[in-house]
């Protein structure tokens, strides 16, 4: 039994879902920066809105960031990518190294079809923001109910 329970936390810390700080160490303070937000409707059907906020720390060096949205299936397939609101470029333009010019809040939108114009199947998908090809953050979840 003592063999058994040995043998499943040391899987548990291998596959890193449990783990334990070292004696005298702490988690290391975490920087402010940007991230997506949940989605709203979600579930939603047929149109969602993508929340996303840059901070100043993006425009370090007077360089404007290049943000990317990518929708991804549950088999992390990209199925497509949604377009900007309220975007110099325009609402069409999509969320594909776009560059933005100042730090606040955003907004992305997604109809919920794929790159070709087809209706996306009902299901889990998930979001995710990249800036200057930095990922940010764990991708989101978004629910598409049919």
């Amino acid at each position: 039994m003592r063999r058994a329970l040995r043998v499943g936390v040391v899987l548990l810390l291998a596959l890193g879902v449990y783990s334990t700080p070292a004696f005298g160490q702490s988690d290391p303070p975490r920087r402010e920066r940007s991230q997506l937000r949940q989605n709203y409707p979600n579930p939603f059907n047929p149109v969602t809105t993508i929340p996303f906020e840059l901070l100043p720390s993006d425009f370090e060096d007077g360089k404007y960031p290049k943000v990317s949205i990518t929708i991804f299936n549950i088999l992390r397939q990209s199925v497509a990518v949604p377009t900007a609101l309220n975007h110099p470029a325009g609402n069409g333009a999509e969320v594909r190294n776009l560059e933005y010019y100042s730090p606040g809040a955003y907004e992305a939108y997604w109809d919920g079809t794929d790159r070709r114009g087809n209706k996306v199947a009902s299901g889990v998908y998930y979001a995710r923001l990249v800036i200057n090809g930095q990922p940010v953050d764990k991708p989101l979840p978004m629910v598409v109910a049919k």
